[in-house]
């Protein structure tokens, strides 16, 4: 009972922070990680960007069933509707893209200018090719080069063009959770699109 009485982060240290986690405590716990850098090659971003376009392919199997109403309604999240929400990640991804010296996108992508199911998706394989013949064109060393931007107050910011990128394949994991729940609002169920099951399907294999 004494053991019990003890706060619990005494006897499991690792499953709980107490402290902020702070990148020269990592670097001196692993030498091979230099304070303030990640080690990442241009397959690890092939990867991510891979299976971000593989899960988007198992969305628009889905979203294809929509009505034109059902595509455009505003149900829940920070963008209300399938279409909206997909247009923002689209965007956003082609900015990054941008940023690091890919085609030019211009202006922020506006919802208005994909009315149907279809123009999306013909955007979406555009920039998908976009990206991945970018990435073809780099080299890992590539990927430590600082990207000068503008942040959200028009200040300039700087930050190595492997972690913009990394940073665009994970926004596009988020917006997509939030795409699967309007999708279940709307009365669809577009499956499983956990990492798991995306190595599964590479390796012809049944995941779960």
């Amino acid at each position: 009972m004494a053991l019990r009485s003890r706060p619990l982060w005494k006897w499991v240290p690792l499953c709980v922070a107490v402290e902020p986690v702070h990148w020269a405590a990592v670097s001196a716990l692993n030498p091979a990680i230099p304070k303030g850098s990640i080690s990442m090659t241009v397959n690890d971003l092939r990867l991510l960007f891979d299976y971000s376009y593989w899960a988007n392919e198992r969305l628009f199997r889905v979203i294809l069933q929509l009505t034109p109403e059902e595509f455009t309604r505003s149900v829940a999240g920070s963008y209300g509707s399938v279409r909206n929400t997909l247009v923002h990640v689209l965007s956003t991804e082609w900015g990054w893209l941008d940023r690091c010296g890919g085609p030019e996108r211009g202006p922020r992508l506006e919802v208005d200018d994909y009315p149907t199911v279809a123009s999306l998706i013909e955007a979406w394989r555009r920039i998908e090719a976009y990206m991945r013949g970018f990435l073809d064109g780099l080299k890992d060393q590539d990927l430590a080069r600082n990207v000068e931007y503008r942040g959200a107050g028009g200040e300039k910011r700087f930050m190595p063009l492997g972690e913009l990128l990394h940073h665009a394949a994970n926004h596009a994991v988020h917006h997509r959770g939030q795409v699967v729940l309007l999708l279940r609002e709307l009365g669809h169920a577009p499956g499983n699109m956990d990492l798991l099951f995306y190595y599964a399907d590479r390796r012809g294999i049944v995941a779960w």
